[in-house]
């Protein structure tokens, strides 16, 4: 009895290359060359910074947030942060058109009235710049937005006195945000060390007796309950002036 070998037998065993064709295996051979020396010869991917459009208007938000403009307010942040970061490229905060940024940041804004992430997004990322210019639009941007609701924008805006003091080494201006601090901020909450930054700026610019006055002015004014603080700031202010 002869026994058969069954049809499904040696389907599954692989064969040689040397079974394959010599002008198959070529064939092959150049078009992986081919397409290897293609791609090399492609350009980088660009992105350009032109690409962020205008914020549509404020009505057009309204419309699409659906009752929920905090909600929205949240989405078009997070893209706007992710812009800089496309597949395949990496967009540097410098290339970006600073003036729509702003556009779009007063927008987000406006769609959430009670959150500070757009104030300290621009105070603390899109500073990180070296083109002074940028730097102000966005201090510009964080102080207009400090003086509609200083008790709620105080942090980017106490933020922005170190901005102005440290990188753009504008000591007039740290000093006109600190005194809008000192004068607008109405609330109990703030902390105090917040409203003494006037003092502070005032001795880095070598104006001892202004700060002197107006440290005898917190003290009266009660802004600075604690004498051992109060001590504090003097002898500092006495240490600043012998040296």
């Amino acid at each position: 009895m002869i026994i058969g070998v069954p049809a499904w037998k040696g389907l599954n065993q692989e064969r040689s290359v040397s079974f394959v064709p010599r002008i198959i295996i070529l064939i092959m051979l150049i078009a992986l060359g081919l397409q290897l020396a293609w791609h090399s010869q492609q350009a980088e991917p660009v992105v350009s910074a032109s690409d962020l459009s205008i914020p549509p208007r404020s009505e057009v938000f309204k419309l699409i947030s659906i009752g929920d403009p905090a909600a929205l307010s949240k989405l078009i942040m997070f893209r706007l942060q992710a812009f800089d970061n496309q597949p395949g490229v990496s967009i540097p905060f410098s290339k970006l058109d600073y003036e729509k940024v702003v556009l779009w940041l007063e927008q987000i804004a406006q769609l959430d009235l009670n959150s500070q992430y757009p104030y300290l997004a621009a105070s603390r990322i899109y500073t990180k710049v070296y083109d002074e210019n940028k730097k102000r639009l966005m201090l510009d941007f964080v102080h207009k937005g400090f003086l509609r609701r200083p008790n709620q924008q105080w942090p980017a805006m106490a933020h922005a006195v170190f901005i102005a003091k440290h990188r753009l080494n504008d000591l007039p201006l740290a000093l006109q945000y600190a005194k809008d601090l000192r004068l607008h901020i109405t609330t109990k909450a703030v902390f105090s060390w917040v409203g003494q930054m006037e003092l502070f700026v005032l001795e880095d610019m070598g104006e001892l007796e202004s700060a002197k006055i107006l440290l005898g002015g917190f003290l009266e004014n009660g802004l600075i309950k604690d004498e051992r603080e109060f001590r504090f700031l003097q002898e500092r202010l006495g240490v600043a002036e012998n040296n």
